[in-house]
């Protein structure tokens, strides 16, 4: 039996050789594309809480951010985006941007925590004794934090009020020690350790100096200092009519000697504000930034970072919007002693100090300022940069998450973290000029690091921002309305006492961040910068952020207005494939809803006890996970490959079983059983399916590597059983014909005679009345041509009328379809096949009509005519494929969207249209074998 199947298959060569290849092509195409099928899916679970949305439908983060509470109880706490310090690219956010369906992709950067000088006045007027010739003022203060909890006492400042003349420095000319200018016209030399400092005119004639800590080396760089470990002396000159006057911005801001009615000191409270840069477009379509500057104006996104050179120092400052509400419960108090004895001109620099810290007085008042409206009194000033508004980014402080414990009862324990080494916050080669919060000696509640930043150099750079406009944070959508719309970028960082004892320490207010960068509550970013400034504010040092500044992207779904499954559906989609593009975790934040949490805080090392509170965190809706998973329609459109290719093979065999009637009812005669006659046709096509699975296993590993896609040799290994089963499954109908066919059947013409059609009187109705005439072939190759340009037709509407994916409803259930680069191949190779099964029944045609086309050209029919014939009838067949197939696609397409749009109806004319081109091209080949014929044999024969 074997030979005999051999002998067939090699006496039609050209015949099986073009079986060979469609089976070698259908089966090679489905194994290396259906590696492609297991794709990365973005699962969620969970129930929806509340019919919610955030100023964002998406979170984009860098991968492996996620905290542990958020992966075991999908739990986040607010302003949990104020932890992240980059981890995402900018090439990463444009590929974001280039997600079909995003609306709005606003990035931030989180920098670190800047600090900025708050000024806190303290009037002493009162504190003066105007019958004094001279006298020291001490002011003790005491910073208080935390709803008045935690308190340290700092070093004491002093100002030395004298009736006797003052002369000063000038700053504009040479400062030497060998010899400074003064107000006086004279120059005198000066110390080390005493600094250049205002001189006392004694009645002699003679002048002394008043050592200042702050312009000598009495207490060194106070990038080194804690708050508590300043201490100054001011030198202010009683004047006859009673007014003040001093130096060195001592009473306003400037360095020429000033004069006032009353005698107000200003000391700088160090606040820790959290930097951030920002799109400024897309955070004002996102939160309406905008909307929220009340004075000054917003960052432009193109503003560039301004360099002014002063000698060696290079001052480099960045634009910046600052909050108008600085969320920091700080308090600074005072306790004024008037010394009368005290006279530090007199004392030497290195005594000065202690000399005054022992020296007994006279209580003479008191005073409190509040950090909050010291700072909104600044703002009042105006932001021309000389009183408002400025910080350093020199040594910026980035803040971990907290760690915590779950106890037994379900609450939180914030785990404590020892302070931090001080030099974190500077060293002597940082040049910053403000000492690091007095808070940061507690114990915190996260790990901080310093912004990597080079130091050093021929030249000095010295990095701060400036301020251009305010912001309210409040007047930025969704930040007013606490808890009702959760997991927003800028919250008020607040928690209330959860039990009588801790709300009767807080006096029945929330507590509020202190101004440790390491404290346990997280502000929202309230200085924002641009993105472009970065790149000038990380130049010189090894931050991670230089080649991925940014922390996280919000992302807005276009065309979700609210809550639905088919938005959700949708978003979902949308962070799958942003997953998909980027790798970087994804969440959805449609459905979040407030989710209380009571958490408990160590007692302090500055007063503050344990304390219970609650804390508004957020519960995600869904839980977002990304899993592995079978892409449905990718294989759907995977086996399709293999149904048109079936359906070619079918009719491939069908027709070589008509060719063959006469031999096999020769076979029938000679008593072969019809078994046998199934299994030889059954045999040459599980021959020629063998052969085409050998060969492409071969062939898969290329192809896949040609297309990026991974087939390992398992996988290769699967083309012998598909192939095989393909030809069976193909030439089981057709043997089965062949198996019942009776003798007599080899005297029926391999046409039917079409008796219901008319006479034909135009070449286009004879193309008709031929394909009519072989219904079944006729139907088959339309059939194969119309699955294809289906399938295509759901491609192209989905990559282009509906911009890269299609959500709708399918049978009650939400569905989503996308476009990968494996779907539109398979298409393509769908229509590709089907445009060579109505090729291949063309070829039949010809070879079934063989004596007709003989007999028309003896009559005198040309070439020509004879070709046009045949092309009409695949324009025919292409026609009815295709425009099936159009209709199929669109119909589909349209009932799972609802919708008719004219883009996709569009696009099934044009896919129609690609299809009847495609088949009349197909046609060609078939069309060449009618100048072959020999029409004197087949006129002869018949």
């Amino acid at each position: 039996m074997l030979s005999f199947v051999w002998r067939q298959l090699r006496g039609r060569a050209g015949r099986s050789v073009a079986l060979l290849v469609g089976v070698l092509v259908a089966t090679t195409g489905f194994v290396a594309l259906t590696g492609a099928t297991a794709t990365s899916r973005l699962d969620v679970t969970g129930t929806v809480e509340r019919n919610t949305r955030a100023a964002y439908d998406i979170l984009v983060r860098p991968q492996g951010t996620r905290t542990p509470l958020e992966v075991e109880r999908r739990l986040v706490r607010p302003n949990y985006l104020s932890g992240l310090f980059g981890g995402i690219t900018t090439e990463q956010y444009e590929q974001v941007k280039a997600v079909a369906g995003v609306d709005v992709a606003a990035p931030i950067a989180m920098l670190g925590h800047s600090t900025a000088p708050v000024p806190m006045s303290f009037d002493v007027t009162d504190a003066v004794d105007r019958s004094l010739d001279r006298q020291v003022i001490r002011i003790e203060p005491t910073f208080v934090a935390e709803r008045g909890l935690s308190t340290a006492d700092a070093k004491p400042r002093y100002v030395y009020v004298t009736k006797h003349r003052l002369i000063y420095p000038r700053f504009d000319g040479e400062l030497s020690e060998r010899g400074t200018p003064y107000t006086d016209g004279r120059s005198y030399p000066w110390d080390i350790v005493c600094g250049p400092v205002p001189r006392e005119v004694l009645p002699d004639g003679r002048s002394r100096p008043i050592c200042d800590p702050q312009f000598g080396a009495l207490q060194g760089n106070p990038a080194t200092l804690s708050e508590r470990e300043l201490w100054s002396l001011d030198s202010v000159r009683l004047l006859p009519d009673g007014r003040f006057e001093a130096a060195n911005g001592v009473l306003n801001p400037g360095t020429d000697p000033t004069t006032a009615d009353r005698l107000v000191l200003t000391y700088q409270l160090t606040v820790p504000l959290l930097i951030a840069a920002i799109d400024p477009v897309a955070e004002n379509r996102l939160v309406g930034l905008d909307a929220a500057v009340v004075s000054g104006r917003s960052v432009r996104a193109d503003e560039p970072v301004t360099e002014q050179r002063g000698g060696t120092v290079v001052t480099r400052t960045a634009p910046a919007l600052v909050t108008s509400r600085p969320f920091i419960d700080s308090i600074m108090r005072a306790r004024f002693t008037r010394l009368p004895t005290a006279r530090p001109a007199t004392v030497p620099a290195v005594e000065l100090e202690r000399t005054l810290g022992r020296a007994t007085g006279i209580p003479a008042g008191s005073a409190e300022v509040d950090a909050g409206a010291a700072y909104r009194d600044q703002l009042a000033k105006g932001i021309d940069g000389t009183a408002c508004c400025r910080g350093q980014f020199q040594r910026v402080i980035q803040a971990g998450p907290v760690a915590y414990q779950e106890l037994p009862d379900g609450t939180l324990r914030a785990g404590p973290v020892p302070p931090a080494d001080p030099e974190l916050y500077g060293t002597q080669f940082t040049h910053n000029f403000l000492p690091r919060p007095w808070l940061a000696e507690d114990n915190g509640f996260r790990s901080v690091r310093a912004l990597a930043r080079g130091e050093g150099g021929a030249a000095t750079r010295y990095h701060q921002w400036q301020a251009v406009g305010i912001f309210d944070p409040e007047k930025l959508t969704g930040f007013s309305d606490l808890g009702a719309v959760p997991l927003e970028t800028y919250e008020p960082p607040r928690a209330e006492g959860a039990d009588d004892r801790s709300r009767a320490a807080l006096g029945g207010r929330p507590l509020e961040p202190s101004g440790n960068p390491a404290g346990y509550l997280s502000a929202p970013p309230l200085v924002l910068t641009n993105l472009a400034s970065v790149p000038k504010l990380l130049e010189g040092g090894n931050s991670p952020q230089r080649g991925a500044p940014i922390s996280a992207i919000r992302v807005r779904v276009a065309g979700v207005d609210g809550y639905n499954e088919a938005a959700a559906e949708r978003v979902r989609l949308i962070a799958e494939q942003i997953n998909r593009a980027t790798g970087l975790d994804v969440d959805i934040t449609l459905g979040s809803s407030p989710a209380p949490q009571t958490v408990t805080l160590p007692a302090g090392e500055f007063g503050r006890p344990e304390l219970r509170l609650t804390e508004n965190w957020s519960a995600l809706g869904v839980a977002s996970t990304i899993v592995e998973a079978v892409d449905r329609k990718s294989a759907v459109l995977f086996l399709l490959v293999l149904v048109v290719c079936g359906l070619f093979l079918g009719n491939a065999v069908s027709a070589a079983v008509r060719d063959r009637r006469p031999e096999l009812a020769v076979l029938a005669c000679l008593g072969w059983p019809a078994r046998r006659i199934a299994a030889l046709i059954l045999g040459e096509v599980a021959l020629l399916g063998l052969v085409a699975g050998l060969l492409a296993i071969g062939l898969t590993g290329p192809l896949g590597a040609a297309l990026g896609i991974d087939v390992d040799w398992r996988r290769a290994l699967l083309a012998v059983p598909v192939a095989l089963l393909l030809a069976l499954v193909a030439g089981l109908t057709p043997a089965l014909r062949a198996a019942r066919a009776h003798p007599a059947a080899a005297l029926r013409p391999p046409v039917a005679t079409a008796g219901w059609v008319r006479r034909p009187r135009t070449l286009l109705s004879l193309a008709l009345v031929n394909l009519v005439r072989t219904p079944g072939r006729t139907l088959l190759g339309a059939g194969a041509l119309a699955i294809g340009v289906a399938a295509l037709t759901v491609v192209a509407a989905v990559s282009y009328a509906f911009h890269g994916a299609i959500v709708g409803n399918l049978l009650g259930d939400t569905v989503a379809l996308t476009v990968r680069g494996a779907d539109a191949l398979a298409a393509a190779a769908t229509v590709l096949l089907g445009a060579a099964a109505v090729a291949d029944v063309l070829y039949l045609n010809i070879r079934d009509r063989a004596t007709e086309l003989a007999a028309l050209r003896a009559t005198g029919w040309t070439d020509l005519e004879l070709g046009r014939l045949i092309g009409y009838e695949g324009l025919l067949l292409g026609t009815l494929g295709a425009l099936t197939g159009a209709a199929l696609g669109m119909t589909g397409a349209a009932w799972l969207v609802g919708d008719l749009p004219g883009a996709l109806i569009l696009v099934a004319g044009l896919t129609a249209a690609s299809g009847v081109l495609l088949t009349a091209t197909a046609a060609l080949a078939p069309a060449t074998l009618l100048r072959r014929l020999p029409t004197a044999r087949l006129l002869a024969e018949e």
